[in-house]
């Protein structure tokens, strides 16, 4: 499938079916710690990316097929996925033909714009992202378009928690010397109360950052972070379980369709073939030599991506 993918182990949301509306990478933000590289160029462009019908076609195809096992939809784009423009009928799209919890995973930096409100209001859940407390620190580590400014973020974010009847929960990820000072995450917090989510999830940049040099918080920044921002936070816990994969299909292109929005562990890569009976010591060598993927190394583990990511070795 083009724009489906999964279910995939979700650390928030058991398992977790997801649309991707967008082209890789086709993101507002440049975050130094994103799992799919470097966003190049940035862009803050809304339009239909992709037909809605066959987004939606996938949905029925994906829904008959793995709905038995799915905990939650999920939009999340290999990018911003607000950027699609037709998201208020996507939302109503996938709320007519399911009973299932929708959730959507966005940075929250298009939340001033009335119509992407109006179209999130129908979600169960919204996720959208809050890292910094200050314009100068936001710059440093989200990097974004000149459109998509620190002061509209919090507009977006107060004025949606004004309007929207549904469950927000704010993401912070921590990043070791960047935001997990005190000073920083005093920021943050003052920031939070404004915008009064429903929870805060602590993140850390596990899988492979856009960035050589980021590195998670230390145990000391976490609690330091879990002290200073409230009762709502906690800690996000590593997704655990195993990564569905349909072996019907062309067993390159299913797995190209969730690393390149979601990259995988070579132990998670290894475990989820052997689950399907394959020959994983044959398999491995034989999709690397393909050169549709891409193997990033970070923290001494090996991730595979999709090949079109931007990793660059060194920040």
């Amino acid at each position: 499938m083009k724009h489906l993918f999964g279910p995939v182990p979700s650390r928030r949301l058991g398992r977790s079916l997801g649309i991707d509306p967008i082209p890789s990478k086709t993101c507002n933000w440049n975050c130094i710690y994103c799992q799919l590289g470097r966003s190049v160029p940035v862009q803050h462009t809304f339009k239909a990316y992709y037909p809605l019908e066959n987004i939606l076609d996938e949905l029925d195809e994906a829904l008959a097929e793995h709905g038995s096992e799915t905990d939650w939809i999920t939009i999340v784009g290999s990018g911003e996925p607000t950027l699609y423009e037709p998201l208020d009928e996507l939302v109503n799209g996938v709320k007519t033909r399911t009973s299932l919890p929708l959730a959507v995973i966005t940075n929250g930096s298009t939340l001033y714009r009335p119509s992407v409100r109006k179209a999130l209001a129908a979600a169960d859940v919204v996720m959208p992202s809050l890292d910094a407390g200050t314009p100068e620190l936001y710059k440093r580590i989200n990097r974004p378009h000149p459109e998509a400014s620190f002061r509209r973020l919090m507009e977006g974010m107060t004025t949606f928690r004004d309007e929207y009847t549904g469950e927000l929960w704010v993401e912070v990820m921590l990043v070791k010397d960047m935001n997990d000072s005190e000073e920083a995450l005093e920021a943050i917090a003052a920031c939070l109360k404004k915008i009064r989510p429903d929870q805060v999830h602590l993140n850390l940049p596990v899988r492979p950052p856009a960035e050589s040099w980021v590195v998670p918080a230390s145990m000391e920044g976490i609690e330091r972070a879990r002290k200073l921002l409230g009762k709502a936070a906690s800690v996000v816990s590593p997704a655990s379980g195993v990564f569905t994969l349909d072996v019907d299909d062309d067993m390159v292109e299913t797995l190209l369709a969730i690393v390149s929005r979601h990259p995988m562990s070579e132990d998670d890569l290894r475990a989820a073939l052997a689950e399907q009976g394959l020959q994983v010591d044959a398999l491995l060598p034989q999709l690397e030599a393909s050169n549709r993927f891409h193997i990033v190394e970070r923290h001494g583990r090996r991730f595979w991506t999709a090949g079109p990511s931007v990793f660059p070795e060194q920040g």
